[in-house]
């Protein structure tokens, strides 16, 4: 019997540990993949975003799993992933 106790003291702590990790890493990353993943399926046509790169555009076309962005004063236009955008830039608009 005296035994068992003892693997219980080497294993609490590390359960404590695992239950922490947890806590602090995992589901905060779950919240942020949900979120990231509900703003690409919300993008539309004429929405401003910025891509992981930096560059600042607005959606001129959009399928399934790519997007043409148009952006700079010459109106460039691009072809990408939906999965390069970083965010949506939100407009108050009047």
């Amino acid at each position: 019997m005296g035994n068992v106790g003892g693997m219980l003291a080497t294993f609490l702590p590390l359960v404590i540990m695992f239950g922490l990790m947890y806590l602090l890493l995992i589901l905060p990353e779950k919240k942020r993949t949900k979120k990231y993943n509900a703003m690409l399926s919300e993008l539309k046509v004429n929405d401003e975003i910025i891509t992981r790169g930096g560059v600042v555009g607005k959606i001129i076309t959009l399928e399934d799993e790519y997007m043409v962005v148009q952006s700079g004063p010459d109106r460039t236009r691009f072809k990408m992933l939906k999965t390069s955008v970083s965010q949506k830039i939100n407009k108050n608009e009047e």
